[in-house]
């Protein structure tokens, strides 16, 4: 989730593409900073709300003044990370349980991975790659059994609490890997 910007006519601004330097990778944004009236090429934002990647936005709007951005642009964007965790907990509420078990496994393992990351980084990229070997494999067959079951998008967007053209995205280029 982002805190996201509207403007003076309540609207969302298109997005912001950034050059992240050489290459072809640009990086796109929404959030109220790159909308903060430094840039003369970009509309400026009136407001701050919350905003996430399934598609959902908060009811709540936060008004930016010209006296309330800081020295170096910043803009307290404590309310809308509130609601946007809010958000989060509904969504994980509604969303298919992972077993008990695996969760805490997997939370195990992120720390472990962490730190390995820091301690030998070699290995810690020995590891993720067979993750990756073993998530591709998971996925792939996880996908072709939800498409077996004829799992409407709609239906697994909302287990996975993801937008349906997310879920599509994802269970797609889950059965595409190999």
């Amino acid at each position: 989730g982002w805190a996201g910007a509207l403007l003076a006519d309540g609207s969302e601004p298109g997005p912001v593409y950034l050059d992240m330097g050489s290459g072809p990778r640009m990086q796109q944004t929404t959030e109220w900073w790159a909308y903060d009236g430094r840039m003369p090429s970009r509309p400026q934002a009136a407001w701050v709300r919350a905003a996430c990647a399934c598609g959902w936005r908060g009811e709540s709007r936060f008004p930016i003044g010209q006296g309330q951005l800081g020295a170096h642009g910043d803009f307290d964007v404590s309310g809308a990370r509130k609601e946007w965790s809010r958000h989060i907990r509904d969504v994980e509420r509604r969303s298919v349980p992972l077993p008990v078990g695996l969760a805490e496994r997997l939370e195990q393992l992120g720390d472990e991975l962490l730190a390995l990351a820091d301690q030998a980084p070699l290995a810690a990229v020995r590891a993720v790659g067979e993750l990756e070997r073993l998530t591709t494999d998971v996925g792939h067959l996880a996908a072709q059994n939800i498409h077996a079951d004829e799992i409407s998008w709609k239906a697994a967007g909302e287990a996975l609490g993801l937008s349906e053209r997310e879920a599509r995205s994802r269970i797609v280029r889950y059965s595409l890997r190999r």
